[in-house]
C-alpha cells in the first residue's frame, strides 16, 4: 500500500440471527470530500445503491471481505467481524 493513504473500514450483519457478517474497506484520495457518503443506515435502498457507485467509482481502492455463518459460532461475533475486516483490508489494491 502506498504511503500516506489510510483506509476506512466497517462492518455490517452483527445484529442478524443469521448469515454472514461483512466488512468494506474503502481508500480515497487525501482531500477527497463528499458529503453524501454517510451513515448507510440513515439512506433509503435506492440512495444507498447510488453512494455505492459514487464510492466505486471514486475510491483509489475497495475490497469487501467475509465471515460466514460457521465461522461466527465457531469463534464468536467480535472475532469474525475482526477476521472480515482483515479480509477487506487485504483485498485492497493501491
Amino acid at each position: 500500500m502506498n504511503d500516506g493513504l489510510i483506509a476506512g473500514v466497517d462492518e455490517a450483519g452483527r445484529g442478524p440471527l443469521a448469515g454472514p457478517v461483512v466488512a468494506a474497506a474503502v481508500v480515497f484520495a487525501p482531500d477527497y470530500r463528499n458529503a453524501e457518503i454517510r451513515d448507510s443506515k440513515k439512506l433509503s435502498k435506492a440512495r444507498r445503491e447510488q453512494v455505492s457507485r459514487l464510492i466505486r467509482e471514486n475510491a483509489i481502492a475497495w475490497s469487501i471481505g467475509a465471515a460466514s455463518g460457521l465461522e461466527i459460532d465457531d469463534q464468536n461475533i467480535h472475532r469474525a467481524t475482526l477476521a472480515a475486516m482483515r479480509r477487506a483490508v487485504l483485498g485492497l489494491r493501491c
